[in-house]
Formats: C-alpha cells, structure tokens, sequence
C-alpha cells in the first residue's frame, strides 16, 4: 500500500511562533500533559533534534512524530506600517559599537517578526521614518527603479541663486553618479540661515548634504517631511510613533503597486488607528546609517505555490482556502474506500477532536489501532 511521507494540516492556521506542545494539541495530536510526556521521552523532534518542553515553533521548523513529518500551517503576518518622527542623536542602527541611542531601542516588539527600516537618516538628521513588517514593500519603497520620492525642508548658510537653483534641478555630478532635486521652493527664513522644500526622487547615501556641498553651501538642518505618499503629521512630535490606519496603509500598498489581500495572507488587517506606541526591539545586525539606503533587501519575498508546499519538508503553508487533498469532509475521516488513506467515519476517529479511535502519536490505545487496521491505516499515524 502507498503510503504517503507527509500529511498536509487541515488545522488552525498561526499567525506567529507558538508553544510546540501547544500547537499540537490544537491539532488535535494529543493533550497537553500527554505531548509534553512525548517530549521528554524523546519521541517530538524539532529540525531533527529532540524538542524541549515550552518550545516555541514556527513556519521554518520542521516538527516530527516518532520519525513522522508533522504539518503545520502558519499564514504570513499582516503587514504594518510605523512612522517615527525621528530626532538629531539617534542612529538607524539596532546596535552600534559606541552605545549611541538607536531608533529600534524605541519599536514595539513583534512575535513572529521584525521591523524593516525604510530608508535611513544619518546621525543629524531627522524627520519621518518609516518601518513596516512587510520585506516586499519596503523594496519597492526603497529601490531606485521605482523612484519613490521623498521630501525635506533643509535649512542653509545663505540663499541659493538662480543659477544653483537651476543646477539642482538639472543634474550635479556626485562621487557616485549625478544627483538632482526633481522640485525646489524657496521657504523664507531670517539672518543668515534660508529654508527650502525640495523633492528628490531616490535616497542615496547624505545625497541632499553632498548635493549643497557640492555648490559650496552647508547644510545646518534637515527634516525629512514626506516619504511617497506618507506625510509625517503635524502632531507627531519628536520622538513619537504612529501606526498606519488601514485606509492609509492600502493607499500606501496601492501606490506601491501591491494590494492589502496580498500582503495579509488573504484576511484585511486591523484598522489600528494612529497611536504612539512604545517597546524594544529585537537586536539583529548592524547597518551603515545614511541619509537614505536604496540597496535592494538581501533576499525578497517570495510566495510559494500550493504544490511546492507538498514536496518541501516545511511549515508554512498556502492561504487558507481547500486544498486539493482535503475535501469537505476533511475533519470527519475519510471513508475506507477510497483507498484505504484513513479510519472509517464511525470507528477510526473523527480528526482532531479525537474520540474512541483518535490516531494521536501515541498510537497504543486500542480504539486508535483497531480503527487505523480498518481503515487501511497504519496504526499509531493520524
């Protein structure tokens, strides 16, 4: 009899790390006290190694049963988005080797995943910062090829004459390539220092700095006030975060090129709303600080396909939604004619519930065995 190496889950899906014993017993793999007791016997494995009681598992781990692959189905985190009205005297680090305050010190902590910076502000800049949990669009936020525009307010020694106005615009030659300004207007100011707003159309390493240092002016204050479409609001002090509401997080994606279902594994997110927020975040390696960082993500997103999830020894499964293998009667047991792939209806065990002939990884209770020997099941798998 054909006997397949995998099973695919038909259980809850997670959204985050979870409890290894936890999850199982949610899928119906046994109690609570009885898979902690698999554990300690050695009899759960995580990623080939013996599980430990209170481990926490993911979409990357590979769980087995007595030498069973064992499927789980995590969905793909829904996707935030947090600006930060950054001030002078933090770097865009998680860590740096001269203890200086970092913008991540400040992030709410996440469970299953982290927080992608969108661009940089050097150590005497500040202004909007966004950060996101979404790997994909801060690519397409920060990528060159995209040209998505950003906006300061840059405060200088003296004013700028017609003719550097007009070089702005049309291009300065810089160490690495030529940079221009795609808009510039004049914001006033007293004595010897002059505002302007202007528009660049890509964030290279202190870009706006080198652009006016290159026409011999010095840059004594910059604020980075919009970022794409996101604008920092008014009320945003330094120093305080606020979270996307939903209606401007799917503007955000729109523009982006993405959709909401999309990039929230197929469900809406929450409409959060703007509140100031506060927590650590999780420590990861060290980046350069600049004023902003066009490198594409070392790896992208990459969505994978309904059947690569049948040939991977993985955990992250498909959006939720009928699967090939499983029909509508999926939690009921399929009948023992078709095959022989599972207990009779009334017998065998009726899916995760479990009952008199449930197929947990013990395995040993008789009304598991005699059902699985009916079914055309070997006894002790579910």
């Amino acid at each position: 009899m054909h006997r397949n190496p995998t099973r695919r889950s038909t259980e809850p899906v997670f959204t985050e790390p979870q409890r290894l014993h936890k999850v199982l017993a949610q899928c119906g793999y046994g109690s609570l006290r009885g898979l902690e007791e698999l554990i300690i016997a050695g009899r759960i494995t995580v990623n080939r190694q013996p599980a430990e009681v209170g481990q926490k598992v993911g979409p990357n781990d590979q769980i087995r049963i007595n030498g069973e692959l064992v499927r789980l189905r995590f969905a793909p985190p829904r996707t935030r988005v947090l600006l930060y009205h950054k001030p002078t005297g933090e770097i865009v680090s998680r860590a740096d080797p001269e203890g200086r305050p970092t913008v991540f010190d400040k992030l709410p902590r996440l469970g299953g995943a982290k927080w992608i910076a969108v661009g940089r502000l050097d150590f005497n800049s500040e202004g909007l910062l966004l950060f996101t949990t979404s790997g994909e669009l801060a690519n397409r936020l920060m990528h060159p090829r995209y040209e998505v525009e950003r906006e300061y307010a840059v405060r200088i020694v003296g004013t700028l004459t017609p003719e550097q106005e007009r070089a702005l615009l049309e291009g300065i030659a810089l160490d690495d390539g030529m940079g221009r300004v795609t808009s510039i207007a004049d914001g006033g100011g007293e004595g010897t220092n002059h505002w302007y707003k202007l528009t660049v159309p890509e964030g290279r390493n202190r870009e706006v700095r080198r652009l006016f240092e290159a026409l011999g002016l010095t840059v004594s204050r910059l604020i980075r006030t919009r970022y794409g479409v996101v604008a920092m609001p008014p009320q945003l002090k330094r120093g305080q975060m606020a979270e996307l509401e939903q209606g401007e997080l799917t503007r955000l994606l729109q523009a982006a090129g993405m959709t909401s279902a999309a990039v929230n594994g197929g469900r809406e997110g929450n409409a959060s709303g703007r509140s100031e927020q506060s927590g650590q975040g999780a420590e990861d390696t060290p980046r350069q600080e600049t004023d902003d960082d066009n490198q594409p993500l070392a790896a992208e997103v990459e969505v994978e396909s309904d059947e690569a999830l049948d040939e991977v020894n993985g955990n992250r499964a498909p959006a939720p939604g009928p699967s090939r293998d499983d029909g509508p009667g999926q939690r009921q047991g399929r009948p023992s004619g078709r095959g022989g792939h599972g207990p009779p209806a009334g017998r065998g065990g009726h899916g995760p519930p479990g009952g008199r002939g449930r197929h947990g990884p013990r395995g040993g209770n008789r009304g598991g065995n005699r059902g699985g020997q009916q079914g055309g099941q070997d006894p002790g798998r579910r």
